[in-house]
């Protein structure tokens, strides 16, 4: 069980994990209509972008977890 400290510092990386996501897909869905020479920075951007969406939930389940009942 995670104490108030550590769900508020979650909660905290989470949101920060959010906007890093949301803005990654803004400049992924600009680089996808104006490409760049090399479609690697838009391969590496997906990748992160995946990565965060991982560790969001992650912290969501750790946060909240579903209800085993």
């Amino acid at each position: 069980m995670l104490t108030e400290e550590q769900i508020t510092e979650n909660r905290a990386t989470l949101h920060e994990l959010q906007i890093e996501h949301h803005d990654l897909n803004q400049v992924i869905d600009h680089l996808m209509q104006n490409p760049p020479p090399d479609d690697l920075l838009i391969r590496r951007l997906k990748k992160r972008k995946l990565l965060l969406k991982d560790r969001i939930t992650l912290l969501e389940h750790l946060i909240e977890p579903e209800d085993r009942a």
